[in-house]
Formats: C-alpha cells, structure tokens, sequence
C-alpha cells in the first residue's frame, strides 16, 4: 500500500512543469529551476542581455534575463516559455524577484504594431478592447469583478436562498415601454428583458427568497458614465417581507461584500489606487433619506431638471436625476437610502403606502462620494384589483401580463425585492469615473464593437 501512495504523489509531482508567477514570488522558490508560460509585457534588450517583463494568463508580472542571442526578434505581446532560476534582487522590476533564463521557448511572435501603449486615447483603448484586456488596469478590474460576483454569490448561499434563472426573451415590459429592444421571434415580436422580476415573483410561491443574476437591456438614449445598454443584473425577491427587512438584506450583503473583496482584492485594489480604509469604514445601518426630505435639500441647493426642453427647478414629483443624486451623497461615507418616492414615478408593479395615499413602499439605494443609484427595490402590488388599475391606468396590454395577474388570483402574498447594477457597483468599489471600464466589453447607444 505504501508503494502505491509513493508513486502515485511521484507521478502528481512531474505533471507540475510550470507554475504561475503568483505562484513562484516566495522564498521557498529561490535557487530553484522554474519554468513559466505567457507573453511579453515590456521588453529591453542590452548588448548581451535581454530583459522581458513577462504577464501570465493570470496578470502575474515578473523579470526575467535572457540571453539576448536567443529573443532578437521578441516583440510585445509575443508568447514565450522561459525556464531558469528564480534570484531575489532589490533591482529587479515588479517585486525584487527574477527568473535568469537558461532556456527559453518562443510560441508565437507578435506583429511589431500593437496599437496599446501606455499612454491611449480613450475610445482607441474601446476600439481595441479586446487587446485592451491584457492591459495591467483591465486585468486588475476583471479579477475585482470575479471577486465581487463570488462573494454576492456566496452571501445569498450562505443565508438559504435559492439562485434561479429566467427569460432573457419576454413578451412584456417590466420597466418603460420606451425603454425596449424588440427582437423577431419566429412570427411574433419579442423584447430583450429589462429586468427578471416579475419571473422571480412567480418562484416565491414554490421556492421561497430566490435571485439570480444575468443581462438585461435598456434602449435608453443616454450618454452618461453610468448608463449601459447591456448590464449585469443582480435581483432578488422574497415572500412575507417588509421594507425593513428590504433595507437589512441590502445592508448585510454589501458590508459582506466590502470585508471579503477588500481582502483578498487588496493588491488589485492598491494598483487601481483606491481608498481600501474608506471602504472599510462602511457600516450598517445605512442613512434613510425620505423622498420629501430629499426634495427640500435638492430645492434648497437650486437643483435644475431637464422637462423636455425645459430647463427648470426639481419639485416635488420629479424622479431624482443624476445631479439629485451626487448632491445627496457627495459628502456621505455611507450608502443611503432614498425612501417614499411619489408613485407616479414608479412602474405599475409597485405598492401604494396604505397609510400615505400617493406614496409608493419603494427605495433606492445610494452609494457615497457621488456615485448615485446602485440598486432599486421595494414592497411589490399583492392586490389584483389595484394591480390591474394600475396595469390600465399606465395603457399597458393586460393580456400580456395575463400570467402575472395570475399569482395575485391564488394565494397571494405580501412580498417585496431589489435589483443591484453590477456595473455601477464595481465602478464604486474601484473608484472609477467611467462605467465602460467596468464591464469586459461594454454596449452602449454608440458601441457594439468589439
């Protein structure tokens, strides 16, 4: 039996040739032959040396020096195998650590007109976003992004709720007709979803809290730094719930989120520059904000809407704009909730305060420094006799949401949920301007290319 073992962990032990650089920046490492795969980052060559700046598949960066007789036609973005001994020097590049190559091994050379330097314009870097991808930053904000979905992911596991799936194609709208993608289906029209809420709904009944997390589409033709016509959406829904218990989830989930990303994204976060300790002062309870009060601090800063070609001051009424919401949160450390929004403004699924006519149980979460609405959410319409009202009143088609109407007629119960922007969250936990930089291959009214 020993044998066996022996051999079998021999066997295991040779399969391992090559290691990622994360993997090798240890001191256990040192003096020891080492072989990695990747591509070229920075290249520069002496007389007899060559010294490349290697990225592996995933973003790890290390010096190696070769010899120059055996990479004198090496281009940028070239891919390679180096082998060598791994030396600890102060001087080298990217961690005091380097590989003195003793061998190296050429995939693929590069054509020598890479169009990503380091110093591009902004729509060249989105012309190019496939190469784009190989960027440090970009490398840098996809892992955070994969860290981020992991742990929302984590969080709705670990407190028993159920991950579902739902329609990307769908016959009705859940938001503005306005705001629709119609698509052909076979001999009928169908549109791109904006949202899976009412789909969630139905699976309360079965399944209890659910959520899950996929595209939706917005025809919106706005230009923002926070708009996308194609975004990741996280939604959740839960039966026998309050506003109370809406505000607590979201709060739980995204302090969850701050601990774990700001952790194990430490050096990500470091390299994009971001204010880790900031982030870490967020705490639970969140600041609740009402909608009226919301209003007398925007009246009172003079803050302008546009109505249609009107330029004039927010009154009570208006949705809350970009602007509203900077102001409200440009000098908070904490995210707020904005609660009680005017029910006009609200889609038809949305329940009325019975004890404020006019008033919907709604809220919108705000991020901090500016950064505005990241999530939506609140009680939904458990009455089908309202439901429809509201259905007609908005000339909204009622045989289109036949089914919807469906599960106020059997057993009906009071329920509520949210939707998080993924995008707009990595652009707040990276600090970044632009929301296009938060996404791998944004969509937006002017770009569908790459």
């Amino acid at each position: 039996m020993y044998n066996i073992i022996i051999k079998t962990v021999c066997v295991v032990n040779i399969q391992l040739k090559y290691h990622r650089i994360s993997e090798i920046k240890k001191e256990e490492f040192l003096g020891k032959e080492i072989r990695i795969r990747g591509w070229v980052y920075r290249l520069r060559r002496q007389k007899d040396k060559a010294f490349i700046i290697m990225r592996d598949d995933r973003g790890g960066i290390i010096q190696c020096v070769v010899p120059s007789s055996t990479v004198q036609e090496l281009t940028i973005e070239s891919s390679l195998e180096v082998q060598g001994i791994l030396f600890k020097d102060e001087r080298a590049k990217e961690g005091g650590y380097e590989i003195r190559g003793d061998d190296v091994k050429i995939y693929s050379l590069a054509n020598n007109d890479f169009p990503i330097g380091e110093y591009q314009s902004t729509e060249l870097l989105l012309d190019y976003r496939h190469l784009t991808l190989r960027t440090r930053k970009m490398i840098s904000i996809a892992k955070i992004r994969a860290t981020i979905l992991e742990k929302l992911r984590n969080w709705f596991v670990e407190n028993d709720w159920i991950e579902v799936t739902t329609p990307t194609l769908v016959k009705s709208a859940v938001e503005g007709g306005s705001t629709l993608f119609p698509v052909k289906y076979f001999k009928d029209e169908a549109y791109l979803s904006q949202s899976a809420q009412l789909y969630l709904e139905a699976l309360i009944f079965s399944l209890g809290p659910v959520w899950t997390i996929g595209p939706s589409f917005r025809a919106e033709k706005s230009r923002t730094l926070r708009h996308l016509a194609e975004y990741l959406h996280l939604e959740a829904e839960a039966p026998w719930i309050t506003m109370n218990d809406l505000f607590s989830i979201q709060e739980k989930l995204l302090i969850h989120l701050i601990k774990h990303v700001t952790n194990e994204r430490n050096q990500e976060l470091i390299f994009l520059n971001r204010d880790i300790l900031t982030l870490n002062q967020i705490t639970e309870p969140f600041d609740k904000l009402s909608y009226s009060q919301a209003i007398d601090i925007l009246c009172s800063n003079d803050i302008k809407i546009q109505d249609g070609e009107v330029t004039r001051k927010i009154e009570w009424g208006d949705d809350l704009n970009i602007d509203s919401e900077k102001l409200l949160t440009k000098d908070s450390r904490n995210p707020v909730f904005v609660y009680g929004y005017p029910l006009q403004v609200k889609p038809f699924y949305v329940k009325e305060d019975p004890e404020r006519q006019g008033i919907a149980l709604t809220a919108d979460l705000l991020l901090p420094d500016g950064f505005g609405e990241v999530s939506s959410g609140g009680m939904r319409e458990e009455n089908i006799t309202l439901l429809k009202s509201r259905i007609k009143k908005e000339g909204l088609n009622m045989d289109s949401y036949s089914w919807y109407l469906d599960l106020r007629k059997y057993g009906s119960v009071p329920h509520g949920g949210f939707g998080i922007g993924i995008e707009r969250l990595v652009r707040w936990i990276i600090n970044f301007e632009d929301i296009k930089e938060c996404v791998l291959f944004p969509r937006t009214m002017a770009r569908l290319n790459p």
